[in-house]
């Protein structure tokens, strides 16, 4: 039995092309980088979400205190430490930790 030598390359060529592509979809920048990507995409995805979220929590809380001038003078008081002249300051150190044996 003879099989023309035309359909013996278009199997040789098939199998060729067949190998190589197993290789190179098991290759480093094959499926397995292709799925690793994707869930880095969806993992930067719910990041920047979360992040948009509390950028529009911080523009509202911006807006409260600058509409409030008590609102402000608590932030002043909190963050830089100021009190008004007539305002009595205690400084309480902090307390050491009993030693457990």
């Amino acid at each position: 039995m003879k099989v023309p030598l035309g359909r013996f390359a278009y199997v040789v060529a098939f199998l060729v092309i067949a190998a190589y592509a197993v290789v190179t979809l098991r290759g480093p920048r094959g499926i397995s980088a292709w799925i690793e990507k994707q869930r880095q995409i969806h993992e930067l995805e719910k990041r920047n979400a979360s992040l948009s979220e509390e950028i529009e929590r911080q523009i509202q809380r911006l807006k409260r205190v600058s509409n409030n001038p008590e609102q402000q003078e608590l932030e002043i008081r909190e963050r830089l430490k100021l009190v008004h002249p007539k305002d009595k300051v205690f400084i309480l150190e902090p307390q050491a930790e009993p030693q457990s044996k």
